[in-house]
């Protein structure tokens, strides 16, 4: 019988690329989520039977075992930027990822891989990146042969990011972005799912992932602006403007309960003070033998909907060279 994978958080965006990658690979997969129904669409990823969606609530010591009974290889991809409530960023980040490494070690589970985030510090400046600390020092803990994978931005055509700026682009001619001279270094979805595999196949330690290109988010916004083929102006927000903003909606979601959240929050206005790059000492993609993926190859694949003319502005633009005899 083929062995037996357990994903916990295998629905979300870079959790299906692992799931995927594992099913071709000949696993059985076992996709641990809070909601099993809308995680349905991952099973035509393998035969008949081969990936399976099932309930787990991470925050739960019974529930995270009654799922991992039986695995040979356990992957964490949970993650959230919720500040607040049940499954807030100690709860799922720092807590949750303990218990599962705690749980894996107990039932013997062979190799457990962990997706983190560049900049994770138990003592960094923002809440995200102290539970991502916590979370990893956790790991380590109880499963010191984890293997634990720090990815900087990363992109694909189900991403939060790109999508979301070239959603903005087309509501008026300013782009407004939030430390435009912060760097970063946006990796592709797939990479990290191979860098995941090549933890399960017995790389052990924490990897920086990140692709090719280093650019600004100024640079990053206008390379997205040529590839959807629209002229905006990208306008630099200043941390200090930002922070007022990020605070007032924090207070705005803190009254609603939850309910309104805004664009941003002051948790992430901190955060983009500081560069999301590989560090030079780091190992990282070519440790785990990936070749990272350059932007330009993989956006125009997914960004043309937004385009002026979304599928058919490739068409216009040649309709345009046309002459009439």
């Amino acid at each position: 019988m083929s062995k037996l994978a357990t994903v916990y958080g295998g629905s979300g965006f870079v959790g299906r690329y692992i799931v995927r990658r594992l099913a071709k690979a000949g696993w059985r997969v076992r996709v641990a989520v809070r909601r099993p129904n809308e995680a349905i669409f991952l099973k035509p990823y393998g035969t008949v039977g081969q990936v399976e969606p099932v309930f787990c609530n991470i925050r739960d010591d019974a529930s995270v075992r009654l799922v991992m009974e039986g695995s040979d290889v356990v992957v964490n991809c949970v993650g959230t930027f919720d500040k607040r409530g049940r499954n807030n960023f100690d709860a799922v980040q720092d807590e949750g990822a303990t218990r599962i490494a705690a749980i894996a070690s107990e039932l013997g589970v062979s190799r457990l891989v962990h997706i983190s985030a560049i900049g994770a510090d138990a003592e960094g400046e923002t809440f995200y990146m102290r539970s991502k600390g916590r979370g990893e020092a956790g790991i380590l803990e109880h499963f010191p042969t984890a293997t634990i994978l720090r990815p900087s931005v990363v992109f694909g055509p189900e991403d939060a990011f790109f999508n979301r700026f070239a959603s903005m682009s087309r509501l008026g001619p300013i782009l407004p972005v939030i430390g435009a001279e912060t760097k970063f270094q946006p990796v592709y979805v797939d990479d990290v799912a191979q860098a995941a595999m090549a933890g399960i196949e017995g790389a052990s330690g924490v990897f920086e992932l990140g692709g090719p290109d280093t650019q600004t988010f100024r640079e990053l916004m206008h390379e997205m602006l040529d590839v959807i083929r629209r002229r905006r102006m990208v306008v630099n927000v200043p941390f200090f403007i930002a922070g007022i903003m990020g605070a007032s909606f924090d207070f705005m979601s803190l009254l609603s309960g939850g309910l309104l959240k805004g664009p941003v929050t002051k948790d992430q206005v901190i955060s983009l003070k500081y560069d999301n790059v590989v560090g030079p000492d780091a190992r990282g993609l070519a440790d785990l033998g990936v070749e990272a993926t350059a932007m330009e190859s993989i956006l125009p694949s997914y960004l043309w909907r937004f385009r002026p003319s979304g599928q058919y502005d490739a068409i216009k633009e040649s309709a345009k060279n046309l002459r009439a005899d």
